[in-house]
């Protein structure tokens, strides 16, 4: 434990995301499976912009997402780490969070295979955050975080290792 709760490395948020750039089927799809693995209302994601070279026009559905907050997310977490044994590469790691990809989400335990949905892999986000960071997205009186008080990605690795007993490669 930390001696000062404010340093103390909590988790903010946990985001799954199944890109599918534009193909409706396998939205709907992604969709199912997100849905089935978190229980949360999913969000599909739109193109905001026109790309030419990978042929997105604005507003062509590209993939689908969920965001997992308090002991949910840190429940979800804990599943999904095992789904990749445990194993996270260091570079996944950044300031403020970490990430990683699941290959084929039957992998993930207490979820089923699905013939309908096939075989799909999904990426997960995970933001950390220290107490305080409120004034970073409070309406009124809004304030950046000093760069002493930002979870360095050190303090990550540190978190991942201690809380969810990860093995960094």
């Amino acid at each position: 434990m930390v001696d000062n709760k404010m340093r103390e490395v909590k988790i903010e948020k946990v985001v799954l995301n199944i890109g599918t750039t534009g193909d409706t089927e396998k939205m709907k799809k992604g969709v199912a499976l997100l849905s089935a693995i978190s229980g949360k209302k999913v969000v599909e994601t739109h193109a905001k912009t026109r790309i030419a070279v990978f042929k997105i026009r604005k507003g062509l559905p590209l993939g689908s997402k969920v965001t997992l907050r308090g002991k949910d997310a840190e429940a979800l977490l804990l599943r999904l780490l095992s789904a990749v044994d445990n194993k996270v590469k260091k570079r996944s790691f950044t300031e403020n969070g970490f990430s990683f990809g699941v290959p084929e989400y039957i992998d993930i335990p207490e979820v089923k295979y699905d013939p309908k949905i096939g075989i799909i892999g999904l990426d997960v986000s995970v933001s950390l955050m220290r107490a305080g960071y409120r004034i970073k997205y409070r309406r009124i009186l809004k304030r950046r975080i000093h760069k002493a008080h930002t979870v360095s990605k050190d303090d990550a690795i540190k978190f991942a290792q201690d809380k969810f007993k990860v093995v960094i490669e």
